[in-house]
């Protein structure tokens, strides 16, 4: 079990509801580049069903659908999935931060706050994907660490596997 509210000293981090999807929304609006490269573009029921879809072999409980706040705004959504694909493995299944508050090491800081609170938890690696040809999110995890591991395609679309190693006694 992750103990969300530890995973950053910067930001007040817990998990998000149906009380957030307003504010949730107008934080993916800000990011249509995102959505040039993963379509639809985001609506207030696509992130109701995010917020609940889960990959194979998970419970609802392995799943961490977490906000960052900084001073009460929500700066930055954040799914993470613990025990997936593997037990060790955390999995970010979506991370957008602001574009207000983008290239500034907002993204930066709750990630690396993240894989360090990971690392001292014992887990292996960090995993996650993203499409080809989305250029922010590429330079955006390779220079957060995280390596190419592959590719998959998946609905006409290339998909980039990638991971950073935490323990790699573990992995």
């Amino acid at each position: 079990m992750i103990d969300i509210k530890a995973l950053s000293k910067t930001y007040i981090v817990r998990r998000l509801t149906d009380a957030d999807i307003e504010d949730i929304y107008r934080l993916c609006s800000t990011n249509p580049q995102y959505y040039i490269h993963m379509p639809p573009p985001v609506s207030r029921e696509s992130i109701i069903a995010d917020m609940c879809a889960i990959p194979p072999g998970v419970t609802a409980d392995d799943k961490y659908y977490i906000g960052c706040f900084d001073g009460g705004r929500l700066a930055a959504v954040l799914d993470l999935i613990d025990g997936y694909p593997e037990k060790g493995v955390a999995y970010i299944g979506f991370f957008m931060v602001d574009a207000a508050i983008q290239s500034c090491g907002v993204g930066s800081v709750i990630i690396n706050e993240l894989c360090r609170y990971l690392s001292d938890r014992g887990f292996a690696s960090v995993r996650l994907a993203w499409v080809d040809g989305n250029n922010q999110a590429e330079r955006f995890w390779l220079k957060n660490g995280f390596s190419k591991t592959g590719s998959i395609e998946r609905d006409d679309k290339t998909i980039i596997t990638a991971q950073k190693i935490l323990n790699p006694i573990f992995a």
